[in-house]
């Protein structure tokens, strides 16, 4: 055989094995290459951390302002049972944080604990809302003071504000000798019905202290329409309600 027959059979096998390396090189990285996500776990594609930032949703944790808590209290509702809140404020104009946990923990005036309670809040987009725990039991034990944690750090999205076409059109205020009642109408200016609409409403007096709160749900408010959120006090603020914040919150 000539030289140049086996040099021939040897670019023919050469090319037949880079061929070959070829195939096998694209199955398997199509088999093992997964495209960048904000769910895998490492920081790829645009992130700027894992998981978060670029094209996320997720926000980094540099990207944002932590949530602040601007109060926390407790009222009676009936004898043993208390309602407890604490104000967050959302610094954030354009990212919501759904439920965020916390604890809150209530102790009498001997600074000796009375009961823990642990709940999730939600934190809308550049809006106040309630970490609010309705008629907790706290049989004969007379309650001092609340102390309120977050026990987790917000997960932050981006996120548009989902009652952006919500209104308070009206608030009628009224009290008798032991019983107070707040009407709120809410408004939805919008073409899609809002279901499920968690209400607080917050009372102050004239140097800004609050009086009292509490929550109501609101099933629909349809589009274009109205519906009403009723709240009710077992006793009377004594005339002495000046401000009325109300804060739908979107389930």
């Amino acid at each position: 055989m000539s030289s140049w027959s086996r040099r021939r059979k040897g670019m023919y096998a050469g090319a037949l094995v880079v061929v070959a390396l070829a195939v096998i090189g694209a199955a398997a990285f199509k088999l093992l290459y997964k495209a960048p996500s904000c769910f895998d776990g490492i920081r790829n594609g645009d992130e700027t951390g894992v998981d978060c930032g670029g094209s996320c949703s997720r926000l980094c944790p540099n990207a944002f302002l932590a949530p602040s808590v601007a109060w926390s209290r407790f009222e009676q509702v009936a004898p043993g049972l208390y309602n407890l809140a604490a104000y967050i404020v959302n610094p954030n104009a354009d990212v919501s944080a759904a439920a965020v946990p916390y604890h809150m923990a209530l102790y009498d005036d001997k600074g000796v604990s009375i009961t823990d309670v642990y709940g999730t809040a939600d934190l809308p987009v550049h809006r106040d809302s309630l970490a609010f725990q309705g008629s907790v039991n706290i049989g004969k034990r007379t309650p001092a003071r609340l102390l309120f944690e977050f026990t987790a750090p917000p997960d932050w999205v981006k996120s548009p504000d989902p009652l952006s076409n919500l209104q308070i059109s009206n608030k009628q205020y009224s009290e008798t000798g032991s019983s107070s009642s707040l009407i709120v109408t809410v408004a939805d200016t919008g073409v899609e019905p809002v279901y499920n609409l968690q209400v607080y409403a917050v009372l102050s007096d004239a140097d800004g202290n609050v009086l009292d709160f509490s929550k109501t749900v609101v099933d629909q408010v349809p589009a274009g329409g109205t519906a009403l959120a009723p709240f009710t006090w077992p006793r009377s603020h004594d005339g002495k309600v000046i401000s009325i914040e109300v804060l739908p919150v979107a389930q």
